[in-house]
């Protein structure tokens, strides 16, 4: 979702001045977000209806494959509408590098401006998120049926209703982290490669737990850092590529449930 999300924005920012013969660039991209919002929130309810409506109590592995079999249907759908090009997203985040710590460390730590916003917009993100599923009705309900959808179908909680909030809260997060990886790295399909890394990170932090994906977010970015420095001259260099799916691998060996994750045991 985040290379569909990605698509219509950057496509909406680029055509809403000609539509309109507005050039403002924050109106053109205020603007685009709320209409690729929209888009999220109509594609959210056409797969309730075709998709998972048709998939009520089936096994986990199923909503797990038609999920992937979504994903890379509206990769193959937004390309096609959208375009295959190249696309940056110009949201008016500064790129210059800038020095911190210069009092601390002899000639500072250089840290990029657009990494430092990314990462509070990331902050806030997961902090509002934290809030709406702890604290409200609905976020609870998301909760309930995550961890078991058949017995919350049983105390009425509509499972419909449930899986098209989940589709447009993350058609929300996929818009926002393709805003912030196309503006960084511009929308191409590699957008898809730089999503699946969070596989690691959750794998890492625990699939139940949302503190845990924040530290095994920080675990998995530093790790690739220092593997990258330490060990990238033994093996050749790219080590940063992989390193963070051999630490997953390693996790689903000695801790599958994660760093904090709930131990699930099935009897039979």
């Amino acid at each position: 979702m985040v290379l569909f999300a990605a698509l219509a924005m950057a496509r909406f920012a680029e055509w809403i001045p000609q539509w309109t013969g507005i050039d403002n660039k924050i109106v053109a991209n205020v603007a685009a977000f709320i209409l690729a919002a929209a888009v999220m929130f109509i594609v959210a309810w056409v797969i309730e209806r075709l998709v998972l409506r048709h998939l009520v109590n089936q096994e986990a592995a199923t909503l797990l494959m038609a999920t992937l079999g979504i994903t890379y249907f509206l990769e193959g759908v937004g390309q096609t509408i959208f375009g295959s090009e190249i696309y940056k997203i110009d949201i008016g985040m500064p790129k210059d590098p800038v020095f911190l710590f210069e009092s601390m460390f002899e000639g500072g730590v250089m840290v990029n401006q657009e990494d430092v916003i990314a990462a509070v917009i990331a902050a806030v993100l997961v902090a509002l998120l934290t809030v709406f599923f702890q604290k409200t009705k609905t976020g609870r309900a998301l909760r309930a049926v995550a961890d078991d959808h058949q017995a919350a179908q049983s105390i009425g909680i509509p499972l419909n209703t449930i899986w098209v909030v989940v589709w447009c809260v993350a058609g929300i997060v996929a818009l926002v982290a393709g805003m912030i990886w196309g503006s960084k790295l511009g929308v191409q399909f590699s957008l898809t490669t730089v999503a699946l890394r969070a596989l690691p990170v959750v794998i890492l932090g625990g699939l139940t737990s949302v503190p845990g994906a924040i530290i095994g977010g920080l675990i998995i970015g530093v790790g690739e850092k220092l593997s990258e420095v330490y060990l990238g001259p033994f093996v050749g260099g790219g080590i940063e590529i992989w390193f963070a799916y051999v630490l997953a691998l390693g996790f689903l060996l000695i801790r599958p449930q994660g760093l904090f994750g709930e131990k699930i045991i099935d009897r039979v």
